[in-house]
């Protein structure tokens, strides 16, 4: 049976993430309280993120700016999409 969370990203309820994104209680936040939609629509923005930014995924300072990046695209409402992005760039 699917799990169902009151969506902080949709307003709505839907189904809920099969298991814990990560580890910690960010993730266990996010486990109870996001969608397995709205997390799926993140991790396609994280991409963008990543390529426009030219992150390398590893280093401290990127990990910073995806964990500020994926709180104000999932919980926030000042998420704004990199500077010069243009939607046919996928």
């Amino acid at each position: 049976m699917t799990r169902l969370v009151n969506c902080l990203k949709l307003g709505t309820d839907a189904a809920g993430l099969d298991s814990l994104p990560f580890p910690g209680s960010k993730g266990q936040y996010i486990y109870d309280n996001i969608s397995q939609q709205a997390w799926q629509e993140w991790i396609s923005m994280q991409t963008i993120l990543i390529n426009e930014h030219r992150l390398a995924s590893f280093e401290p300072s990127a990990k910073k700016l995806i964990a500020e990046e994926r709180e104000k695209f999932l919980f926030g409402n000042d998420f704004q999409m990199p500077e010069g992005y243009l939607e046919g760039n996928k």
